[in-house]
């Protein structure tokens, strides 16, 4: 099964990671994060690889995060409730969201990525 990797087109960050991932000749499924957000499995699955960090899986410098005053929501919100929000809107996932099946990561760092892909 391909990597399947959640981008937005225009973010920098998921064009550094898509070149990455070119340049290492890295096969893997490209997923408009906006339409088509992580489902409740996938984010529960990278929460358990962030070890219940939660805040880790929010884009916590978004539009979206501030708007809907997240910074002083999240802590009140079950986890349930915070993988329901994320799942159905894309704008607040952190991304790159990258799943193989070795593991995932959020954001792009290249170290991190190699041992990943």
């Amino acid at each position: 099964m391909k990597p399947k990797v959640y981008v937005y087109r225009n973010c920098d960050t998921c064009r550094k990671a898509i070149k990455f991932l070119a340049e290492e000749g890295v096969e893997f499924q490209e997923v408009p994060i906006r339409e088509q957000p992580p489902t409740k499995a996938e984010l529960k699955r990278m929460l358990g690889i962030y070890v219940g960090e939660l805040r880790r899986l929010f884009n916590t410098s978004g539009v979206d995060y501030k708007a809907l005053n997240m910074k002083d929501k999240l802590p009140t919100l079950s986890v349930d409730e915070a993988l329901a929000l994320l799942n159905q809107n894309g704008n607040l996932v952190k991304r790159p969201f990258a799943l193989t099946e070795k593991g995932g990561a959020v954001g792009f760092k290249e170290e991190e990525w190699r041992k990943l892909f």
